[in-house]
């Protein structure tokens, strides 16, 4: 192994190094720089009710005492109050709930505890922790996909500390509650960790799972006391309530010491400006030499490079990147480079991210706790409450899509109390270009708070057919569920004929259990396997299987190339074969939408705003393949995949086409004027909502069927609605305000990726009028009222 010692630099020097590693750009990458102060930590003694041997145990893991706000959470959880800790990445959360929940295990032979996380690596590491605690009796052991057959019934019978999440909740604890009767019978506590991550459709569906798992409790006779763990977030009690249908009381001063933090808002450089030559018009040159408008170097590709940077340095760096295929490529780039420059150096670098085989995910978290790996490009697999000791520095490829996301991420590092450094590295999106130029929109604001909706009809109906599959449901039940919402679910499912209404109660009247997907990805996850070998590479989820592993597309996995010889999505399989090809593929998609109904709007003159249902459909129909490196179109290659169809809420915004032709944009304009509103709009929703991109999707013409208008919808990706849609319709003003900010405030001619381009259009960002779009949101800003919630109708 090649051997690179520790890091002499701290962050600020560090930092340096990395500003002025070798480039002589002009401007500096760097535009803003905040210092994070490091804060003391103020102990509390013991809680008088700690069990003795479980008190020595955190003793002899160096835990002399907890911090006051550990303290405080416990004690309201040993005290039977439903308790929700949110305090910053590092704080100690877990000594929160294991104190209580252990304490009780010790006190009662007979008690039980189960534990919820998000992650199996989160659940994985709150495994290794306790176990290290050595405490007789409690047995702990995790119970998720990864859990062999035979090894999942001992799990049921002897352990009393169970560790699993919503997913193996859902689809085997619960339907199978009667083989974990005696469990639920001594259930004491329930804990959630990293609560925040329940949002959206996700959360609303988490929220009714723990509301089944509340009501086989009861069935059993137990009444287990909630202790919920969240990031620091907004309202955190309310949304704690929300997701538990219990009231929760809230902790929320963090006490634990900190180390100073630098963290940098760098923007990536302008490249070079390059000229192209092409054949004159006029006989006085066979070419003429057309300047090519600049752009800015890769996100990804800057990542790599100062990932390369800190690993040679010895900085033991952590990089997260976006995308499963971003992680993929930034650790190829940068295992080729530490090569270049240290042979086998590359060695000491990985990616991580889902889909990949629990071997290979637990082989990886072995070796960054190790110290054998140096730098570790991956998703948000990682961010959570993983304990990676050690880190020195946090690299963050492009903003996650909230704040709560991105402190949690920079916390990844200086969990030992050191100094630490973070870095957010813009993509060219107009979110992270305006964020780099507006660092008060990162600092000094609060977190987001978390957005779910249990009320949301798509996630209603089909948690009550999984309860009463479960065991009939009463009236009782149904205000566990909502009361009149969940009323009106079930008589219309009775209608439908799946429940059937006795004076006993609703009854499921199928024969298997209902298929209902916590995570919305739609349907099972479509494994990838070789060819040639048969051998199984890894699983890519449902619902990015048309974009990811289409026919011809190039697949990514620990750094080798592939290429996609069949999607199967019957038999939910893609056969691929190892090749290194000099392009890379792009998918291209076609949507279509109409409006439903109209739940509130606003009528401001020539402009209207909407909130309302839609219908969506979309399908993915072609793509294209890209050379490397350039970028240069190839060719585009046609595809035959089924339509989507999805039931959501959207925002919308129309104008008259007389206020257009007044604002300056001529009609042949309104397309590309509408088109680069609506990705700017898309790429600034994140600003207001706690969504990213990704969780939404937008859709605009110069005259829709529905409105007859020129229009801009933007709606939630998710069946039912998220509550995106809403959070924009009711701060409108201030979303376009900075959408138009950012568009006009962006130094390309004719639009780019950091204004009004965007990575996921399906029309190949074609047309596009950044300045027109300008004036389509000044018209639009101009018409409409400060507060739309005010002006409802």
């Amino acid at each position: 192994m090649q051997c690179v010692t520790s890091t002499a630099f701290g962050p600020a020097e560090l930092l340096h190094r990395l500003r002025n590693r070798g480039t002589a750009a002009e401007v500096s990458p760097i535009t803003h720089i905040e210092r994070v102060p490091p804060r003391a930590g103020q102990a509390a003694p013991w809680p008088g009710w700690t069990d003795p041997t479980v008190r020595d145990a955190f003793t002899a893991q160096r835990i002399i005492a907890p911090w006051k706000h550990q303290a405080a959470a416990a004690t309201l959880a040993w005290e039977g109050t439903h308790v929700v800790l949110a305090t910053g990445t590092a704080s100690g959360k877990s000594l929160a709930y294991q104190l209580p929940a252990l304490s009780a295990l010790a006190r009662d032979p007979k008690a039980t505890v189960l534990y919820l996380s998000p992650t199996k690596a989160l659940a994985a590491d709150q495994l290794r922790a306790i176990a290290r605690l050595g405490l007789d009796g409690v047995r702990p052991a995790t119970f998720d996909g990864d859990t062999p057959r035979e090894e999942r019934e001992w799990v049921r019978q002897h352990s009393r500390f169970v560790l699993t999440n919503p997913d193996m909740l859902h689809h085997s604890l619960l339907p199978g509650h009667a083989r974990w009767g005696v469990f639920l019978r001594r259930l004491s506590y329930v804990v959630i960790d990293e609560c925040h991550t329940y949002r959206g459709v996700f959360g609303s569906h988490v929220a009714h799972v723990l509301r089944r798992l509340r009501r086989a409790a009861a069935r059993y006779g137990s009444s287990p006391t909630f202790i919920l763990a969240s990031a620091t977030s907004g309202d955190p009690a309310g949304a704690a309530s929300r997701l538990t249908g219990l009231p929760v009381t809230e902790v929320t001063e963090d006490t634990s010491p900190r180390g100073g933090v630098t963290f940098a808002l760098w923007e990536p450089p302008l490249l070079p400006q390059s000229t192209l030559s092409l054949p004159a018009v006029s006989a006085d040159s066979e070419f003429l030499d057309v300047e090519l408008p600049p752009i800015r170097r890769s996100a990804l590709r800057e990542t790599a490079d100062l990932l390369t940077d800190a690993v040679v340095a010895g900085t033991r760096t952590l990089a997260f990147v976006r995308s499963r295929r971003g992680a993929e490529v930034v650790a190829s780039m940068t295992r080729r480079s530490l090569d270049e420059a240290v042979p086998g150096l590359g060695d000491r670098v990985a990616a991580y991210r889902a889909g990949y085989l629990r071997e290979d995910r637990r082989a990886i978290e072995r070796s960054l706790l190790s110290g054998e790996l140096l730098g570790l490009a991956s998703t948000n697999a990682l961010e959570l409450g993983v304990d990676l000791v050690g880190l020195d520095a946090v690299l963050i490829c492009g903003y996650p899509g909230t704040r709560a996301s991105l402190w949690q991420q920079a916390g990844r590092a200086g969990r030992a109390g050191g100094e630490a450094l973070a870095v957010l590295i813009a993509r060219d999106d107009p979110l992270d270009t305006y964020l780099v130029h507006h660092p008060e929109a990162v600092f000094g604001r609060p977190v987001e708070a978390t957005v779910l909706d249990p009320s949301n009809p798509y996630v209603l109906g089909p948690q009550l057919c999984c309860a009463a599959s479960e065991a009939p449901l009463t009236d009782a039940d149904l205000e566990l569920f909502g009361g009149e919402p969940a009323v009106a679910a079930a008589h219309a499912l009775a209608g439908e004929g799946v429940l059937r209404r006795r004076p006993s109660g609703w009854y499921w009247t199928h024969r298997g259990r209902p298929d209902v997907d916590l995570r919305g990805t739609g349907g099972a996850p479509v494994a990838v396997v070789e060819s040639s070998t048969g051998r199984l590479l890894g699983t890519v989820d449902h619902g990015s299987s048309h974009v990811m592993l289409h026919t011809g597309a190039v697949y990514l996995h620990q750094g080798v190339s592939y290429v996609v010889d069949e999607l199967d999505l019957d038999d939910a399989i893609a056969l691929v074969h190892q090749q290194e090809p000099d392009w890379t593929t792009h998918a291209r998609d076609v949507t279509n939408l109409s409006v439903v109904n109209v739940r509130s709007y606003v009528d401001a003159g020539p402009v209207g705003l909407f909130l309302g249902e839609v219908d969506v459909t979309n399908q993915v129909v072609s793509y294209q393949r890209r050379r490397i490196g350039t970028g240069e179109v190839i060719d585009t290659k046609p595809l035959d995949l089924p339509v989507r169809e999805l039931r959501t809420v959207a925002v919308w915004f129309t104008i008259s086409p007389e206020a257009l032709v007044a604002a300056g944009v001529e009609p042949a304009d309104f397309p590309g004027a509408l088109h680069a509103a609506e990705h700017a709009g898309i790429g600034l929703l994140p600003l207001i909502a706690t969504c990213d991109r990704w969780d939404i999707g937008g859709l605009s013409t110069a005259s829709h069927a529905d409105t007859e208008a020129p229009t801009v919808f933007v709606y939630d990706g998710h069946p039912g609605g998220a509550g995106f849609a809403e959070r924009a319709y009711g701060v409108a003003a201030d979303w376009l305000r900075a959408t138009r900010e950012a568009i006009s405030a962006c130094v390309c001619e004719a639009g780019c990726p950091a204004c009004v381009q965007s990575p996921k259009c399906g029309n190949g960002n074609n047309p596009l009028d950044k300045h027109a779009a300008v004036k389509v949101l000044d018209t639009v800003l101009a018409a409409l009222p400060p507060s739309p919630g005010e002006a409802r109708r």
